[in-house]
């Protein structure tokens, strides 16, 4: 075992005592705690020689490993493709749904991957793989164990080598007992098994899984209601025990209801949705659909507090051109509440209304110049237009409604993109030329400080986020990304997977000094074409961040040659950060005391050196039909040697605690304690 495997293997115990024994949903423990204080500066009593440290003695921490910082300038390689010496490539492992997360608990970030199917996996010698758990053994290289773990076991099959579908994944210590379990979801297909689930899937603590309590509310089939396309973790009511939000996509070509499941601390779930003002309605109203008051069309599901109040709001990204929907946490006369703020906050769409530009709109318009709306649409100019048929993309009454005017929502990522303190979001979109301005692309939005919650679109031109395009017949498919810091110089970038048509391949962007964002070339960034599936993590513990990508076969039809960019295999890659290596950086890894889950979904972490205050909160997956990047939580520093860093716990008094911290180190953090290294090893 690696120095840094042992130092997690002796810590671990001190994260079980966070469980919850008994399964009574009260997480108990009564370890000694550093002296802390709630969100209001009340005092919270603990043991005065740990609140010592905790108030500014050093309590032994080493030394930083200072240097000058990495800066990242056109024409330095950032990345390099390691995917045959990680062993990721003999493996054969392929996929568009990436998770990195440490699910062994050695301190090192494993790599779940998923292939889309409404069928499970078939492990027999001939059979089609799906699903690749790959353990990271610390050396750089990973190892599949996927069947040993049981991750894929069945309760409707008594053939070993069948595989249980879903491969919507989202990690979490459901029961409090240190080891991250993970939620799997079930999705519509005509071909779906009717006697499956979704299900919890309970880590043993040895690398192995076992299916979840048979009774809860989230184990429904896809006769039942169930078409999963996004799964968060959280702790909405800070009761210390898990939830989870699920967003729905489509049944019976109808968008269905998304879902919020109450958790009680032993893997069992109960339905809490119209409680807590989430019902939504049928798309049966135009009127409702345009108010964001209608169903989502769900490709992916977030959760993160976006006003600074301490609870976690929901986001469900929609596909088909269907409202994104917000929803902010809050009270109410009748409890804890949830309120669309969908349209008011500017995100379930953009204001960009004009379709006059949409080529199918100017086709029918050229046909029917009498239509609603048409007396100053301009002929097409990209498309022969001589049928009704060649207006394709276009309904006249229908498609000028505000909401078909939106976008193709992917992933939503909230992350702190300008330093302010108040997380921001970036939408990932599927775009077509001949759509025009009117679809939503790809963007940042920027948070107003409202806590109401409301953002800005500044627009790609702005923010130096705009793509050039080397077709005029143009297509976007980003529909997965991440926020990173990949030189360790203190501000986030941005990498989005552009997938499934011609041209398509990954989009690395470097935020600079004046926070615009600036295009990195394939030959120093990431060489990855039809780039669909994205994860992050440190995964050699170097202190820079790595990357993990997919790739997408979608409208390759056999086609691998370069001329289309489909590659032989949907084979994973793994990039390896050079660049980065060289900096600056505090990690942080969290584990949740008393009241509080054991893997502190949901705990915000800033920050602060050489001015500038950095803003995290640990994430329970988030992304297009499941992603999720590593829990603990990395802060380049720049130039930086130390930084005060304050953790926000997510329980109910929404205890903080601070410490300065040197860089160069990766810390555990158990609630109440003392920060413990990590690694490197001393």
């Amino acid at each position: 075992m690696t120095t840094r495997g042992l130092r997690l293997a002796i810590l671990l115990p001190l994260w079980a005592l966070s469980g919850c024994p008994g399964g009574n949903g009260n997480p108990a423990g009564d370890a000694d705690e550093a002296e802390v204080s709630d969100a209001d500066g009340t005092e919270v009593p603990g043991d005065a020689d740990e609140a010592d440290a905790v108030d500014g003695d050093d309590g032994g921490l080493p030394p930083p490993r200072c240097t000058a910082g990495t800066y990242w300038s056109t024409g330095t390689v950032i990345f390099r493709e390691v995917t045959a010496e990680s062993g990721l490539a003999g493996i054969g492992a392929l996929g568009i749904r990436i998770s990195a997360v440490d699910f062994d608990g050695d301190g090192f970030a494993d790599i779940a991957a998923r292939q889309p199917s409404a069928l499970g996996d078939d492990f027999g010698a001939d059979g089609t793989r799906l699903t690749w758990l790959l353990r990271n053994r610390g050396d750089g290289t990973f190892e599949d164990v996927t069947v040993s773990s049981g991750i894929r076991q069945t309760r409707a099959s008594a053939d070993p080598s069948r595989g249980r579908p879903g491969d919507v994944f989202a990690f979490g210590d459901v029961d409090n007992d240190g080891f991250l379990d993970v939620f799997t979801g079930l999705q519509r297909a005509a071909a779906s098994p009717t006697d499956e689930t979704s299900e919890i899937l309970l880590n043993n603590g040895d690398g192995t899984f076992r299916l979840g309590p048979e009774t809860s509310d989230l184990r429904r089939t896809v006769a039942q209601g169930d078409s999963v396309a996004g799964a968060s973790f959280l702790d909405f009511d800070h009761d210390g025990c898990l939830d989870l939000w699920v967003v729905e996509n489509v049944l019976a070509d109808n968008p269905a209801q998304d879902q919020l499941y109450h958790g009680d601390c032993t893997g069992a779930f109960v339905r809490d949705t119209a409680a807590r003002g989430l019902t939504t309605r049928a798309w049966s109203a135009v009127a409702d659909i345009n108010a964001a008051r209608a169903h989502s069309y769900g490709w992916a599901a977030a959760a993160c507090d976006l006003n600074n109040d301490g609870w976690l709001d929901l986001l469900a990204s929609s596909y088909g051109r269907a409202p994104n929907l917000l929803w902010r946490a809050g009270g109410s006369d009748t409890g804890f509440e949830f309120t669309n703020e969908s349209i008011a906050s500017g995100y379930a769409f953009d204001e960009r209304t004009d379709w006059s530009d949409n080529e199918s709109a100017r086709c029918w318009c050229h046909l029917h110049p009498t239509d609603t709306g048409c007396a100053d649409v301009p002929a097409p100019t990209g498309i022969a237009c001589s049928t009704d048929a060649d207006a394709f993309r276009w309904d006249n009454d229908y498609d000028r409604e505000p909401f078909r005017l939106g976008g193709n929502s992917g992933a939503t990522i909230c992350a702190d993109m300008n330093n302010d303190g108040w997380l921001d979001l970036l939408t990932s979109e599927i775009v077509h030329w001949d759509v025009g301005e009117s679809s939503d692309p790809a963007e940042l939005l920027v948070n107003l400080q409202d806590p109401a919650i409301r953002f800005e679109r500044p627009g790609n031109d702005v923010t130096g986020l705009g793509r050039d395009h080397a077709r005029r017949d143009w297509n976007e498919g980003i529909m997965s990304g991440s926020a990173l810091d990949f030189d360790n110089d203190g501000r986030l970038d941005v990498y989005w997977g552009d997938s499934d048509y011609p041209g398509a391949y990954g989009r690395l962007y470097h935020q600079d000094a004046t926070g615009r964002f600036e295009s990195v070339g394939t030959a120093e960034g990431i060489d990855q074409h039809r780039s669909h599936g994205v994860a992050v993590a440190d995964f050699n513990g170097d202190g820079a961040l790595d990357v993990v990508v997919g790739h997408s076969f979608a409208r390759c039809d056999g086609d691998t040659s370069r001329v289309s960019a489909c590659y032989a295999t949907q084979q994973l890659r793994l990039f390896e950060n050079v660049f980065g290596a060289g900096g600056n950086f505090v990690e942080l890894r969290l584990a949740g005391g008393a009241g509080t889950n054991a893997a502190a979904i949901g705990a915000r972490v800033t920050a602060t050196a050489g001015g500038v205050t950095q803003t995290r909160e640990v994430g329970g997956g988030y992304g297009h039909y499941g992603a999720q990047s590593e829990l603990p939580v990395h802060f380049g520093l720049g130039a930086e040697c130390e930084a005060e860093v304050t953790v926000r716990w997510p329980d109910a008094a929404q205890t903080t605690q601070t410490f300065t911290l040197p860089e160069g180190w990766a810390f555990l953090l158990v609630q109440g304690g003392e920060p413990e290294v990590l690694w490197p090893a001393d």
